[in-house]
Parts: C-alpha cells; structure tokens; sequence
C-alpha cells in the first residue's frame, strides 16, 4: 500500500452506493500509451498518491509497456488532473477518450493494477515488430472504407461487445477474448489478405497491437480507427458526418454501454424475442454472468439470469459455498474444452 494511504476496508456494494450518492459532475474518460516504464510500482505509487487526492475512480493497468486507464474524474477538479498527467514525462500529450454518455456512475472505487501487459493479447512481443502499426483512419476516412464494396472493415472486439454494436457491414469474429482474436484473425481474413483492412475497437488500444500482428502475418494494407469509436463519436458529432455505427458501444464499465446509434440491434437472452441492448451481470454472485435483458425478464426473474440461479441465491452460506465450488469447477471445465476447439484438437 502507498504509504500515507488508508486502504478503504468497505464492500463492493457499500463503494458503489457511496459513488451514486456523491451527485458532483464526473468525466469519465479513457487513455492508453505504450511507453517505455523503467519502474511500474513507483509509477503505480505516483498515479495513486496524486489521483486519490484528486477523487478519481476507476480501473487502470500499468505494465514495462505502457498504461491503459479507463477512470472518471470531478470534472471541477479537471483542469488540476490534466494539468498533472500532462506533466509526467510517461504521459505528456497522451490524448484523452471523453466518454459519449454518463448515465450511472462509470466507476466506483480507484484500482491501479501492475500487470505483464496492458492488454491480455497472448503474443510474445519480441517475435515481431510491435512498433510497425498500421496508420491511423479519422472518422471521415472509416465512412468511406465502410462505403467501399472492396474495403474489409474487421471488429477487433469480443462476440458480446459487437453483439450490441457495430459498423454497417463490418466482420464481427465469434470471439470471447481478445487473445482468442488475435489467434483467428489472420486465418480468417486470408482471404482478403491484398485488399484495403480497417481495424476498429472500443479506444483503439487492441487495434494498435493488431494492425501490427496483421502486417506481421503478411497483410500490407493494414488501417486502424484512431481513438476508437469513442472518439468516431466525437469525430461524427463535431463534424457533422453521418453515423456509420449502429447501436450500442459496450464499456468496461459500470454502464456497461453507451449509445451510439439509435438502433437496438440485439434481443434479449431470455425471452429471446424482445429488443433490448442493456447488459446485466447476474445478481447471483456465484454465476455473475453477463446477459443482454429486456424489461420485463429482468423485472420477472428479479435481475437473475435463470430461476436456478434466483433459488440457489437463498441457499444457507455452506451450501453456496459448495456450490460455488463445483461452479468454478464447471467454469475451468468450459474453457479447457473452448479453447481445445480453438487450437483445432
């Protein structure tokens, strides 16, 4: 712990009521950079002394790499926070992604992690070269890869990320992780491999590291969309240009979306049958798992993703613990025989 920090011994629950009740204006706002960290804990002590003076939420990664932050800030208090991180020679001129909408609050507590890599990508970085990028696409440029009939336009999200958002026309790989994409894409688009490749992501940090591995696999005509579509929202709002995104871009956090586009492009995973873009995470601890729910399900089942998981919630705390067990067991289960269908055994 830094020293001079208390650590905040509150529940999960008790942070987030905290964080609904404290009304004062926040920005939330994402970043990322790949630079060169010689000491990841002193630069991990330096964000956290400095934004928790300053009240800032959120959830960041710091690595040798580089930082990926996704965080909200008082936006009285902006001016003092940009000022400060704009004067840290790791972060001098990093631009900002000022989130579209601020419906909930984004986050609820600050969490400043030290890990391998910003970015779970499962590739070994000194096998190619990870500087050799493709160029970037401003928002004008992605509208007209998305209206040319020979441009390849590839979401570098996850199957649940694009399921409620994406380009018009757009390849939308049946993926749950990143790792996972970047081991079918180039396979994928061989295809393709001489024609015209936009890349696009939530920020634009995976398509960083994906153009490269592209033209690393032999693709030439490698683009990424730069700030991601947070920031072709900016783009298509302050320009005047149309929308080419349609739905909902996912958000890692407690919104769990932002509107883009007015359409409501997925149904609900209960009923099956009614529109809905709204992500919940299972009230039940044990499965929190992530669904898309309409209304009425989530009114019905009582923000459960099934009648199993809504009875086993009121179970005695010995048998949950059982069957949190076995879960985790089922879980580990899943993912051995996911990722043994992936590497084609």
């Amino acid at each position: 712990m830094v020293s001079g920090l208390k650590r905040d011994l509150r529940s999960r629950e008790e942070k987030l009521q905290a964080a609904k009740a404290d009304t004062r204006p926040r920005t939330t706002l994402s970043f990322y950079r790949y630079v060169r960290i010689v000491d990841p804990a002193e630069f991990r002590a330096r964000l956290l002394r400095k934004w928790s003076e300053l009240g800032c939420l959120g959830r960041i990664y710091v690595a040798s790499e580089g930082i990926n932050a996704q965080m909200n800030v008082l936006t009285e208090r902006w001016d003092e926070f940009d000022m400060w991180v704009q004067a840290q020679p790791e972060l001098h001129g990093v631009p900002y992604k000022i989130a579209v909408e601020e419906v909930v609050p984004s986050f609820f507590k600050l969490a400043i992690k030290i890990k391998d890599k910003i970015v779970a990508d499962g590739l070994d970085d000194a096998s190619f070269d990870v500087t050799n990028t493709g160029a970037y696409l401003t928002a004008r440029e992605m509208n007209e890869y998305i209206a040319d009939p020979e441009a390849i336009v590839v979401d570098m999200r996850n199957n649940y990320e694009s399921e409620i958002g994406h380009f018009e026309g757009a390849i939308t790989p049946n993926v749950v992780t990143f790792r996972d994409e970047l081991k079918q894409t180039p396979e994928l688009l061989k295809i393709h491999k001489n024609k015209k490749i936009a890349l696009y992501c939530t920020g634009g940090i995976r398509c960083e590291k994906a153009s490269a591995w592209l033209k690393h696999n032999g693709f030439t005509d490698v683009r990424h969309l730069k700030g991601g579509i947070i920031d072709y929202a900016r783009q298509v709002k302050e320009e005047g240009l149309q929308n080419k995104f349609k739905g909902k871009n996912f958000v890692f956090d407690e919104r769990l979306g932002e509107r883009i586009g007015e359409e409501i492009i997925s149904h609900c995973h209960l009923c099956k049958k009614e529109k809905s873009d709204t992500h919940y995470h299972c009230k039940n601890q044990i499965c929190h798992t992530l669904f898309i729910g309409c209304e009425t399900c989530i009114e019905k089942k009582q923000g459960y993703c099934t009648t199993t998981c809504r009875l086993s919630d009121k179970l005695p705390a010995k048998q949950k613990k059982v069957l949190a067990r076995y879960y985790n067991q089922l879980i580990r289960k899943r993912q051995k025989f996911a990722k043994t269908r992936l590497m084609g055994v």
